[in-house]
């Protein structure tokens, strides 16, 4: 693999000019994420960001990024996931994320109903997803898993999806789905050199490249205070330190996660 052009970065948003400048840059997925099953319980008491986007917005975002790179989160597993799937895929989504399942039933059901006509990818997400991932590892049409961080921790009842990343447990994890012979995906990426967020992006960028991840979220915090012009030298800045991360030798990734560790020690989570 090559770290700088094989990891694959994905953006969701329905803002048409940061859409068609991520595509510029080469970000390679971006699209919507109409997840609402369940979300606001989950998460409504936290200050994650629950998403306002329509099926209706793949239509704009069609017209300004590569076909291929057209993106979307759906719901969960639910009686009208035939139909949702249907559209999305419809509407032109070339890669589609199924959230928060809990049973290799549910991971097996989404697999059926995309049926090769675009690239699935399981977020886990759920202590209960963890617990039975060699089982999901197994379903065939399976190609690419993403751990998920911010519903893991809840799932887990930790203190903040950065102990997640940071933590052994993960560790088995990663190496069960790479294994496996499926991409990892792991959590969400803020721009380089962001000293407003309360723990190094460098650090959490080497640690997601360490644990054999080739695939992560873009946050929203990456574009919060740049320019859309700016994306292809942040979005560059960004694909050069896991490039450099990915070479480094296991005690070169010790060292970092000991700092990330640190660093969450002083961290306060909402």
């Amino acid at each position: 693999m090559n770290p700088l052009s094989d990891f694959a970065l994905t953006l969701m948003t329905n803002d048409l000019v940061l859409a068609h400048a991520a595509d510029r840059a080469g970000v390679d997925r971006v699209g919507i994420d109409i997840e609402r099953i369940g979300k606001q319980a989950r998460q409504g008491h936290l200050k994650t960001w629950i998403s306002h986007h329509e099926e209706a917005d793949l239509i704009g975002l069609g017209e300004n990024v590569s076909p291929t790179r057209l993106f979307a989160r759906c719901n969960p597993i639910h009686a009208n996931s035939r139909d949702e799937i249907d559209r999305l895929i419809g509407l032109g989504v070339h890669t589609l994320m199924l959230p928060y399942f809990k049973t290799t039933q549910h991971a097996e059901q989404f697999i059926s109903l995309v049926d090769g006509r675009a690239h699935p990818v399981l977020l886990l997400e759920t202590s209960e997803a963890a617990d039975i991932l060699d089982e999901i590892c197994k379903i065939s049409g399976v190609r690419e898993i993403h751990i998920g961080l911010n519903d893991m921790r809840l799932s887990l009842g930790w203190p903040s999806h950065f102990h997640v990343l940071a933590s052994a447990w993960i560790e088995p994890l990663c190496n069960r789905i790479l294994d496996a012979g499926h991409r990892l995906g792991i959590g969400g990426l803020a721009r380089m050199g962001d000293q407003s967020l309360p723990v190094a992006t460098d650090l959490v960028a080497a640690r997601i490249a360490g644990l054999g991840a080739s695939a992560a979220l873009i946050s929203r915090a990456f574009y919060r205070d740049i320019e859309p012009s700016a994306m292809d030298v942040e979005i560059a800045s960004l694909r050069n330190w896991i490039g450099h991360a990915t070479v480094q030798p296991r005690e070169w990734h010790v060292d970092i996660n000991t700092q990330l560790q640190r660093e969450i020690e002083n961290f306060s989570p909402s």
